[in-house]
């Protein structure tokens, strides 16, 4: 579970800090736009990155 929480996290900073930067580039409002971004980011790699290595650990 620690491992996939700092992955997780790891990521999340990552996305944070892209997202944004990458929104507004585009001429989207980063302030709006992002946060579903961010949140859906951060959900998939949680989930994937938690059963990948409860996974890798079981088999």
């Amino acid at each position: 579970i620690a491992m996939a929480m700092v992955i997780n996290m790891v990521i999340a900073g990552l996305a944070g800090t892209v997202i944004p930067v990458v929104l507004d580039r585009m001429g989207v409002d980063p302030a709006l736009a992002s946060g579903a971004f961010v949140t859906t980011v951060t959900d998939v790699v949680g989930f994937f990155a938690f059963l990948g290595l409860a996974a890798a650990v079981l088999l």
